[in-house]
C-alpha cells in the first residue's frame, strides 16, 4: 500500500503553527487531487488545504486542533480504488421501502400509550439536577424543566432552589441558554496584538474634522466617465490614501517603526486597508502607494476587498504595511480611537459623513463634515507631528483639487 503524509505546508514567514477550522471531508472518503480537504486558520489568514494526490483519505487532527507546521494532519492511500459511487445506494432503495410497509401497522399501534408527551412538571432531572434538589429537599414534580421532553436540568434545579435558600421568589421566564465557542486562531491573535499595543506602546490620539463638499463634487462630475475609462469607481478612499501617502512624505517619522532602542524610518508607504471579512478584520496592503494613480488605488483596494470577502486573500498580502487607514463610518461611527496596527506607529480612522452647519467666511452653511481622528505611538511621534500630520491630511481633504490633483482636476483623475 502506497501512502502519502500530507503535512501542513508553511503560510507564510513566521508561521510555526495553525489551526483546523474545518474538514471539507470525511474519513475515508476517497479525494481528487488538488481537491480542497481543509480549511486551517494562522494568526493572518484562512487557507485551504488541497489533497495532494488522489485516494482514501485517514484524518490524523480534529477540527480546533493546533497543530504545527510540517506536523502530519492526514494520510492518503494512493493505491485505494475510486468507489463506484452512488450505484449501489441507488440499488438498496427498493428493500428499504418494504420492509417497514410490512411492519407498519403493528409499530403504529405499539407506541401510542408510551407516545403521550411528558409535561414540563414530570420530566425526569439529570444526575446533577437531582443531587441539587435531593439536598434542597425539593420534590422534582413541582420543578419546570426546560431541557429536552421537559427533561429538568441543572440550571432549572439551581433556579427552583433560590426561594429554598431563602432569595428571591422572582423567577426567569424567557431563554437562559449560553453557547461556547472556541476563537479560531486568527481571532485570538488579533486579540493578543490588540492587548500587546495597549500595554506596549505610548498611544495616544487626536482628532480633527474635514469638508467633504469638494470630493463630493468631483465624484458627482466625474464618477460616470472616471468609471467608463478605468473600470472601477471613484471613491473616497483614493482621496485618503493620496492625502495620507503626502502628509507621510512630509511628516517621516509618522511613516516609521520602533524597534527597541532603534528607529526605522521607510522611504515608501506601504498603505494597510482595513477590510471587514467573514473571518474578521483583515489589513492587505496597497505597496508604494505614494506612486499610484487614483485609479491604480481605486483598483487595488477593489482586487484586495474581494479577495478578503471570498477568503482568498493572501499572507503576503496582508504582510508589512508602514501606516493603516481604517473606515469606522462604513458601519455608522460618528467618532472612534483606533488602535495602532503594529509595529506601525500610526493609524487614521476615518467617520460617517455628516451634514452639519459650519462656519464659512463669517456665514453659517451646511457642508458634509467627517471626523478624523489619528492614534500614533508617543515614544517616536511627538504631539507636534501628529497634529501636523493631520493638518496635512485635512488640507488634502479639503483642497484636493490643488493640493492632490495638481490643480488640474481633469488630469489629476487621468481623464
Amino acid at each position: 500500500m502506497s501512502v502519502l503524509e500530507m503535512k501542513v505546508p508553511s503560510p507564510g514567514e513566521s508561521i510555526t503553527e495553525v489551526e483546523i477550522a474545518t474538514w471539507l471531508v470525511k474519513d475515508g472518503d476517497y479525494v481528487e487531487k488538488d481537491q480542497p480537504i481543509a480549511e486551517v486558520d494562522s494568526d493572518k489568514a484562512t487557507l485551504e488545504l488541497p489533497a495532494e494526490e488522489s485516494g482514501i483519505i485517514t484524518l490524523k487532527a480534529e477540527e480546533g486542533d493546533v497543530v504545527q507546521v510540517g506536523q502530519v494532519v492526514c494520510l492518503i492511500d494512493r493505491d485505494a480504488a475510486k468507489p463506484a459511487g452512488s450505484a449501489a445506494p441507488a440499488a438498496e432503495a427498493p428493500k428499504q421501502e418494504e420492509a417497514p410497509k410490512a411492519a407498519e401497522p403493528a409499530k403504529q399501534e405499539a407506541p401510542k400509550p408510551a407516545a403521550a408527551p411528558q409535561t414540563y412538571a414530570t420530566g425526569a432531572p439529570s444526575p446533577a439536577a437531582k443531587k441539587i434538589l435531593d439536598e434542597k429537599g425539593i420534590d422534582a414534580s413541582q420543578v419546570s424543566g426546560s431541557g429536552r421532553d421537559g427533561r429538568i436540568s441543572k440550571s432549572d434545579a439551581e433556579l427552583a432552589a433560590v426561594p429554598a435558600m431563602g432569595g428571591s421568589s422572582l423567577s426567569a421566564t424567557g431563554s437562559r441558554s449560553t453557547t461556547r465557542t472556541k476563537l479560531s486562531v486568527l481571532r485570538r491573535k488579533i486579540a493578543q496584538r490588540l492587548v500587546s499595543v495597549k500595554n506596549e506602546t505610548a498611544m495616544l490620539t487626536t482628532f480633527n474634522e474635514v469638508d467633504m463638499s469638494e470630493i463630493f463634487r468631483l465624484r458627482k462630475q466625474y464618477k460616470e466617465e472616471f468609471g467608463q475609462k478605468h473600470g472601477v469607481g471613484l471613491g473616497f478612499m483614493s482621496f485618503f490614501t493620496k492625502a495620507v501617502t503626502r502628509a507621510l512624505e512630509m511628516y517621516p517619522d509618522v511613516n516609521a517603526s520602533i524597534d527597541g532602542d532603534f528607529k526605522t524610518n521607510y522611504d515608501f508607504c506601504d498603505i494597510s486597508i482595513a477590510v471587514s471579512g467573514p473571518k474578521g478584520l483583515m489589513v492587505p496592503v496597497l505597496r508604494n502607494a505614494e506612486n499610484m494613480s487614483f485609479s491604480s488605488v481605486e483598483a487595488n483596494i477593489k482586487d484586495l476587498a474581494i479577495k478578503v470577502r471570498d477568503g482568498k486573500i493572501t499572507v503576503d498580502e496582508m504582510t508589512g504595511g508602514t501606516f493603516t487607514i481604517t473606515n469606522g463610518g462604513t458601519f455608522g461611527s460618528m467618532l472612534s480611537t483606533p488602535i495602532i496596527n503594529p509595529p506601525q506607529s500610526a493609524i487614521l480612522g476615518m467617520h460617517n459623513i455628516i451634514q452639519r452647519p459650519v462656519a464659512v467666511d463669517g456665514q453659517v452653511v451646511i457642508r458634509p463634515m467627517m471626523y478624523v481622528a489619528m492614534s500614533y505611538d508617543h515614544r517616536i511621534i511627538d504631539g507636534k507631528e501628529s497634529v501636523g500630520f493631520l493638518v496635512a491630511v485635512k488640507e488634502g481633504i479639503d483642497n484636493p483639487v490643488d493640493i492632490l490633483l495638481g490643480g488640474d482636476e481633469r488630469k489629476g483623475l487621468g481623464l
